[in-house]
């Protein structure tokens, strides 16, 4: 029954919010279109789709708020008015109550309240659709004193998720079976990728594992600040890390007032992103302006603090190779490189005109070379390519997702905080120097050097299987041999034949110039 009233309630609000007429417009069957217009009669339809969408996101609760905030990340399968809106989604979630926040802490930790925190804030500082976020202090153990940030998972989040997931499933199949785009949008892919970003962000020691590796690849860099993580009072639905204290990154007058340096803080956040990326392979997928501050500590002025650390994008050397050749192409305006690697990774299907995807790559990219670079939004390029990806049918790679989805907040994120941001130049210079890590003889000796414990193995025992390859196939070797011995002297006889050869024309020629100069003398 719950399943039913659930189904009748998100049918009222699409109804509501006019969506029947966005998604049934799209649908091949001509009844269904009829259906469209008798059930817009009387209803006030003059807001953009994309708003609509939005609003009744937000109506139908945190989990579909959060569904809509990974469906705004595919702008390879939704058109740019929709991306655009979805991408304003905020979790506007309001806090459970500080008794079961309290009982979910005492319950993962096996103590009292009192037996961990010297003090612990029941209101809490923040609050999200999956978990909410208390200020606290450490009364026991190695860092008691230290204040802290204690998360507390939602109750009963994974019963709901599944649920409304469920939901979103069915749905997502008779889309694909009556709608003209359904397969092109994949919309059960969709929901299978958003159910997956659900679930490791309800397992809060995975954020806490996530969050380790990203200080310990961060450390020496000088730029961000990540919060230490705090093992003996991390669970699955309990996180404590310590407290940071900053000025959320969208206060830019604060951030003025304060003496920040704007300019070079959005330089910083470039740096970092690229570092992360290009660098670690290992990098923050939720850079929106809620999970980023600013230091405001003396000892660590103007630095970003990055929180939230649910999700994250990894990049395999497969990956961050073919990201390098393709900048080097790009930079090159070699579009033809472009379309060939884009077939080469299986991106598109292998009977692709090559010439037919460069002349759209090079109508896609070519405009932006002529501008300034300043003026070059990166993110207009992607959204260009994502629209030209649909009649190619591109296959865009989950890990290549989250890259361009935090490309887009990080470029977005550093035109607020300096319009005249050169994200271009800024991030050349840093990428030039990786291609040449990724390609050159540095990557080489790395890669022998990563290699040799295995080459030590080896080396003793090559003896022994040459001896025993040659003892167990000596008749092949036999015949293998001569065929080299004869293929030798070929080569011998012609080595000898262009050494004389040579060395006669040599000696013509000194005794030509001897001639002449005695005939000059």
């Amino acid at each position: 029954m719950s399943r039913i009233f659930r189904s009748a309630f998100i049918a009222w609000v699409a109804l509501r919010h006019g969506l029947d007429e966005l998604v049934l417009s799209s649908f091949k069957h001509p009844w269904l279109r009829l259906l469209t217009r008798v059930v817009s009669i009387g209803r006030n339809l003059d807001k953009p789709r994309g708003q609509r969408l939005r609003e009744a996101l937000e109506r139908l609760g945190p989990i579909f708020v959060k569904f809509g905030q990974v469906l705004s990340t595919r702008r390879d399968l939704l058109p740019p008015d929709i991306a655009d809106e979805l991408a304003l989604l905020q979790d506007r979630v309001p806090p459970f109550s500080s008794e079961i926040s309290v009982a979910t802490v005492e319950r993962a930790l096996g103590k009292p309240l009192d037996a961990v925190f010297s003090s612990f804030d029941k209101t809490p500082v923040a609050s999200a659709s999956i978990a909410q976020v208390h200020f606290a202090v450490l009364r026991e153990g190695p860092h008691a004193g230290k204040q802290v940030a204690v998360k507390v998972l939602r109750p009963n989040m994974r019963p709901v998720i599944d649920k409304d997931v469920d939901l979103m499933r069915t749905a997502a199949r008779w889309v694909e079976k009556l709608s003209v785009d359904g397969k092109r949008l994949k919309p059960q892919e969709v929901v299978d990728e958003f159910d997956k970003y659900l679930h490791d962000e309800l397992d809060l020691l995975r954020e806490a594992s996530n969050a380790a590796q990203l200080r310990r690849n961060m450390a020496g860099l000088d730029l961000v600040l990540i919060p230490e993580m705090y093992w003996d009072y991390c669970r699955d639905d309990v996180l404590v890390m310590e407290r940071m204290n900053g000025v959320p990154i969208n206060q830019f007058q604060t951030l003025r007032d304060k003496g920040v340096d704007i300019p070079r803080l959005a330089r910083d956040g470039v740096t970092i992103f690229f570092t992360q990326v290009f660098r670690d392979g290992f990098f923050h997928a939720d850079m929106h302006p809620g999970n980023i501050q600013v230091s405001t500590d003396p000892r660590t002025f103007g630095q970003y603090i990055s929180l939230d650390f649910g999700i994250v994008g990894t990049l395999t050397e497969f990956d961050k190779e073919y990201l390098a050749q393709n900048f080097t192409a790009f930079f090159r305006r070699d579009y033809k490189r472009v379309a060939e690697l884009h077939i080469e990774s299986g991106w598109v299907p292998a009977e692709t005109r090559v010439d037919e995807l460069e002349s759209a790559i090079r109508a896609v990219c070519e405009p932006y070379f002529d501008r300034p670079l300043k003026e070059i939004s990166l993110g207009m390029v992607l959204m260009r390519l994502f629209q030209t990806s649909r009649r190619f049918h591109v296959e865009i790679q989950p890990q290549l997702v989250l890259l361009q989805k935090t490309l887009l907040n990080i470029e977005g994120l550093g035109r607020q905080l300096d319009p005249e941001l050169d994200l271009w130049s800024t991030a050349k210079p840093f990428l030039e120097k990786w291609m040449m890590e990724q390609v050159g003889p540095q990557k080489l000796l790395q890669q022998l050097k990563a290699e040799a414990p295995q080459y030590a193995k080896l080396l003793p025992l090559l003896p022994r299987l040459v001896h025993d390859y040659l003892r167990d196939r000596p008749d092949d070797v036999r015949a293998e041999m001569r065929a080299l011995l004869k293929e030798q002297r070929r080569t011998n006889k012609l080595l000898y034949g262009l050494i004389f050869s040579g060395l006669g024309f040599m000696l013509g020629l000194v005794v030509s110039q001897i001639l002449i100069r005695i005939r000059l003398w």
